[in-house]
């Protein structure tokens, strides 16, 4: 096991997205990091100011923010320079799957020259750089079928411009690391889930739809099968792999819990049916649609996370039946959050304070 070296200045980009929110929260609350977080973040569609409320005021010593695009060179060099940057979780990425399919061109922009830049610059400050952290995804493995587990040697078969651009950016990580010898670790989750996310994903789009009795749209037959991770759990799991995971190696990260979309949609409606009531009388699995399948729509993901659990020792907190409660819980008791980020509130924040 690596011995820990203590980060002092740690970027993190996408820190106002779903997942790098939550780590920022998960990491200013361990006895185990005293450093500073920079947390780089373009500010586009999802990522989202509001995720963080509090933050600045609460460390104000410890957490800084600064808003930049991780495609523009120059500016990241600048921040790495001014801020003494010693380590980069990076999660900021394009990552939906149907915008992918739309725009393409971005998700190869985005996820492959801003991680292409962002290794550039660590690698210019490879003396006194201690980490480089890749967030990454169990779709560039591909789909399975009715049985199998993705682990860490699996080929990778990307079947989305999301997902193939991923796939892209994680072999520049390892590329870096080889080449250069830049210390590197990366991560390959499973469908994360919790408070904070960006409603155009399932379970939130789910939660919220059903929440106002509106349809509740299902791909195809609602039989795809993905293992869901607990954001809060992904969160220990990277900085159990940032403090003691060996340098250069990949880890998957899964939370143990493969489920039918159309059993989640199903849960989530009976559980809103039980807090809630019926209202009208008719039970919210009546608002399911099942809608056109999307093109190239991978038909079953599952990791295989027993190099983490043996190596580092970690494993999932919660169950999904737990995980779902909470979530659930959040997103009824967070009702501004929700109604800023539906009607795009936030944006006004950052025009506000950039002037667009």
């Amino acid at each position: 096991m690596v011995k820990r070296v203590d980060v002092q200045n740690l970027m993190v980009t996408g820190g106002c997205g779903f997942i790098g929110s939550n780590f920022i929260r998960y990491l200013m609350e361990r006895a185990d990091f005293t450093g500073r977080i920079v947390n780089v973040d373009k500010l586009t569609y999802a990522g989202n100011p509001d995720n963080l409320k509090g933050i600045e005021d609460d460390y104000p010593d410890r957490y800084l923010f600064e808003r930049a695009d991780i495609c523009d060179f120059e500016c990241m060099e600048e921040i790495f320079s001014r801020h003494g940057i010693d380590a980069v979780c990076h999660f900021a990425a394009e990552s939906h799957v149907d915008r992918s399919i739309k725009d393409p061109g971005s998700f190869i922009y985005t996820n492959i020259v801003g991680t292409f830049n962002l290794l550039e610059a660590a690698r210019a400050h490879c003396e006194s750089f201690v980490l480089f952290h890749h967030i990454s995804t169990d779709e560039v493995y591909g789909s399975l079928g009715a049985e199998g587990l993705f682990t860490e040697t699996t080929p990778y078969r990307p079947n989305s411009p999301y997902s193939a651009a991923k796939a892209s950016s994680d072999h520049l990580v390892r590329a870096y690391g080889a080449t250069y010898g830049l210390p590197i670790t990366v991560s390959n989750c499973s469908n994360n889930y919790g408070p904070y996310q960006f409603p155009e994903k399932l379970i939130p789009l789910i939660i919220l739809n059903a929440k106002e009795r509106e349809k509740l749209p299902v791909y195809g037959d609602g039989r795809n099968v993905r293992d869901w991770l607990y954001v809060k759990d992904h969160c220990a799991a990277i900085w159990t792999i940032m403090k003691s995971g060996r340098r250069g190696e990949t880890y998957n990260i899964g939370g143990n819990m493969e489920m039918e979309n159309i059993t989640i949609v199903e849960m989530i409606c009976d559980t809103l049916d039980a807090r809630k009531g019926l209202e009208t009388g008719t039970p919210r699995r009546e608002l399911i649609t099942f809608v056109k399948d999307r093109p190239g729509h991978d038909r079953r993901y599952a990791i295989d996370f027993t190099k983490l659990q043996t190596e580092l020792g970690w494993t999932p907190g919660e169950s999904f039946e737990s995980g779902i409660r909470k979530t659930i819980s959040w997103y009824l008791e967070n009702s501004e959050w929700v109604r800023r980020v539906r009607n795009n509130e936030y944006r006004s924040w950052i025009s506000e304070q950039y002037g667009e």
